[in-house]
């Protein structure tokens, strides 16, 4: 299901501040961000960089200091108590730790939104067995939490997050606690969830693969501010904020323990598919290079990211390999190493 440009989610001037014992803490400052119906939005910092409070904001389980919050074109800081409880109905959300409860089994879990929600029992087991199946767990409506492996318990939180149909999803470091195996079950899952139901998708993780996995769009944090948005693709080819190239090449960049001046970084945009690029160039330009630093993903079935390659001594070599990369389009530019 594609989304739609009308945006679900609008956040302008929001600002939170903690008043603390050692003073106040200012968690978020200036943060406009719009969230558009049916899309997947990452929002991804390092730690203590405010992602969770902006979670908590976004469905008012704290009140921003400063600044507005619309959801689905009302504004929350408007709500009564009442209206308030009702849009969060609206906001399904999931967390690290699942928070199941352990008395309760599978279909218990899912069946409790609904309770509170003052749904009849009998259509609230109907409709938590039908939850159960869409996540892949039809056989394990009687089992309890402790009888469930981690991603089994991850995939009934979000049955119950979905069970009052909400309109956005809100994932708060959702995958961390899981290996990379479960990790990746779990964001197909999601991704199976946007496009059969339509549901917009916000995750808040510190992990890039996270985001590059099912995001479309993200947001980057740093320092309770927003450092870059965009499209997941146009930030990950070019990275714009130191933050983002952190987060992007966590290890950095390897290059300042090599001994030759002149590098190539080629980037690949999506467009060259996986071309064997640098078999290629060496076959037409005759001549050897060294991969200092690669680091391409597959997204969509295109290759996106960078390598670094440095160039030989030969200077009619080096006029060889850029002739080669500017009459075959792929996007590079040069760099020296002590740039």
């Amino acid at each position: 299901m594609q989304h739609n440009e009308q945006p679900i989610i609008e956040i302008s001037g929001l600002r939170k501040v903690f008043h603390t014992k050692q003073g106040d803490f200012t968690a978020l400052d200036g943060i406009d961000l719009t969230i558009g119906a049916g899309d997947i939005f990452g929002i991804i910092g390092l730690s203590g960089a405010g992602k969770s409070t902006l979670v908590r904001c976004i469905n008012y389980l704290e009140r921003p200091t400063e600044g507005t919050i619309r959801f689905d074109g009302m504004v929350l800081g408007m709500l009564s108590q009442t209206e308030l409880r009702e849009a969060r109905r609206s906001m399904g959300m999931i967390f690290q730790q699942f928070n199941l409860l352990m008395q309760r089994t599978a279909l218990g879990n899912i069946c409790l939104p609904l309770e509170i929600a003052g749904v009849p029992r009998k259509k609230a087991e109907e409709r938590a067995r039908e939850l159960l199946e869409l996540v892949g767990l039809p056989d394990r409506a009687d089992a309890y939490p402790a009888q469930l492996s981690g991603g089994q318990k991850q995939r009934v939180a979000i049955a119950r997050a979905l069970a009052t149909n909400p309109k956005v999803l809100l994932c708060d470091e959702a995958t961390s606690a899981l290996d990379p195996t479960t990790t990746r079950s779990i964001l197909a899952l999601l991704k199976e969830i946007n496009q059969k139901l339509g549901i917009t998708i916000v995750v808040i993780t510190h992990e890039m693969r996270v985001i590059e996995e099912i995001c479309r769009h993200v947001a980057i944090i740093d320092n309770s501010r927003i450092a870059e948005v965009g499209e997941v693709e146009e930030i990950f080819v070019n990275p714009r904020s130191e933050i983002a190239r952190r987060l992007i090449f966590p290890d950095g960049m390897p290059v300042e323990r090599l001994g030759s001046e002149r590098c190539v970084r080629i980037v690949f945009d999506g467009n060259s598919s996986f071309e064997p690029v640098l078999a290629n160039l060496v076959l037409e330009c005759g001549t050897a290079v060294n991969i200092l630093f690669a680091d391409t993903k597959d997204i969509d079935g295109r290759a996106f990211g960078q390598m670094l390659i440095q160039l030989p001594d030969d200077e009619l070599a080096q006029k060889r390999v850029f002739n080669y990369l500017n009459r075959t389009g792929i996007s590079h530019k040069e760099e020296s190493i002590h740039a």
